[in-house]
């Protein structure tokens, strides 16, 4: 392999060839994952940049990646892409319907070049249907999925989840699943095959099991009135003397009754199962937790099967004992950031270098990847 790397020794995609066409949110998060997993990521950087508006160096998302800078809209451009795409095992693109085959790097002529390549399309919408060609975010995705609905109280609008629920979670992960089945199958068969990952279809896939409640009559299609969506008065969050909050998931019995021990109302409250009665057991389980601090109720249940726990904030997350002994966050080149996900007994993954600025690396790309030289252009610092 020309970049020298031992076949599982950054994960088990070491020696799988990524080529990621750069945008914001889902694409590059997906591509972060399979460079995370080993594959060998190039980003390709539009001249200046799409940008998020914050500084690229802190940018974790492009992190294990290179990087090289082509103007999709020169003449040029479109070969210097089309050549790393005869070279590739996966491409991932996020633009909206059409505009990649009007750049001339649509999936017919990149797999005219490369029968193998799998070509992996992320969007909100997906490639057709009413909505296709329009723009949309995260929030636009999940609203209209039902999943948006879930969240929050039954008396104020719905709780906006950041981007984790649709881009990530419906969006990256599914495309990543995607693009590795269908990778199977081309080292398989030798027939690549485009994936069509929308944000729209993973968010719905990830409702299946409520849609199922609600066939059974077992969910409430509305706003905390079930049993996993804040309804419930022991799964849910409190808040404490401090204005901190602690989470509670004490869904059965035996855990039901080991969170009240420790709370110390086990008498006082109304049986859990009268469910006409669970405004005032959230009231008397909502009193108790507002005479203590959040550090106080965590050492309570700490060593624990409560199934409570304290809601920390993102600056406090890497400091929990239990993160901080698995090392779920890790420090590379200043950035504190989570490691790779998930683990693997052979073949760890492991944050190998830090974001990639726009044409960092491009040299070593066409080095390893047998391409021309890229022009030259001047590029700002980037640690690694």
């Amino acid at each position: 392999m020309a970049t020298g790397r031992t076949p599982g020794r950054d994960g088990p995609l070491t020696g799988v060839r990524v080529v990621e066409l750069a945008g914001i949110g889902p694409g590059p998060f997906a591509a972060m994952l399979l460079g995370d997993l080993g594959a060998d990521v190039v980003r390709v950087d539009r001249p200046g940049g799409a940008g998020l508006g914050i500084d690229p160096a802190a940018d974790v998302t492009h992190r294990n990646k290179r990087a090289v800078v082509v103007d999709l809209k020169s003449p040029e451009g479109s070969a210097r892409v089309l050549d790393l795409a005869a070279r590739a095992d996966i491409l991932i693109e996020g633009y909206r319907p059409g505009v990649a085959e009007r750049l001339g790097v649509g999936p017919e002529e990149c797999r005219a070049r490369n029968p193998r390549l799998v070509y992996g399309r992320m969007t909100g919408w997906g490639q057709d249907g009413p909505l296709a060609p329009r723009a949309g975010h995260d929030i636009s995705y999940i609203a209209v999925t039902g999943a948006l609905g879930l969240i929050g109280e039954p008396d104020r609008p719905p709780a906006v989840p950041a981007n984790l629920l649709g881009d990530y979670a419906g969006g990256s992960l599914y495309l990543v699943v995607g693009v590795l089945a269908a990778l199977h199958h081309a080292r398989a068969t030798g027939e690549g095959q485009v994936v069509d990952a929308a944000v729209v279809d993973g968010t719905a896939h990830l409702s299946a099991m409520l849609h199922g409640m609600l066939a059974a009559g077992a969910w409430q299609d509305r706003r905390h009135a079930n049993l996993l969506d804040g309804g419930c008065p022991f799964y849910g969050t409190y808040e404490t003397a401090d204005g901190r909050y602690m989470a509670v998931g004490a869904l059965e019995q035996r855990f039901y009754d080991e969170f009240m021990t420790r709370l110390g109302i086990p008498e006082q409250a109304p049986a859990r199962d009268d469910m006409t009665r669970w405004g005032e057991l959230r009231e008397a389980i909502a009193a108790r937790f507002r005479t203590r601090t959040r550090d106080e109720w965590t050492v309570v249940f700490e060593d624990s099967d409560a199934c409570v726990a304290p809601v920390l904030s993102l600056r406090e997350a890497p400091h929990h004992p239990h993160l901080a002994a698995r090392g779920t966050f890790t420090e590379h080149a200043g950035l504190t950031q989570p490691a790779p996900a998930p683990r693997f007994s052979a073949t760890p993954a492991t944050v190998r270098t830090a974001p990639a600025g726009p044409g960092h690396g491009a040299d070593a790309v066409a080095a390893d990847w047998n391409l021309p030289a890229p022009p030259a252009t001047p590029l700002p610092e980037n640690p690694q």
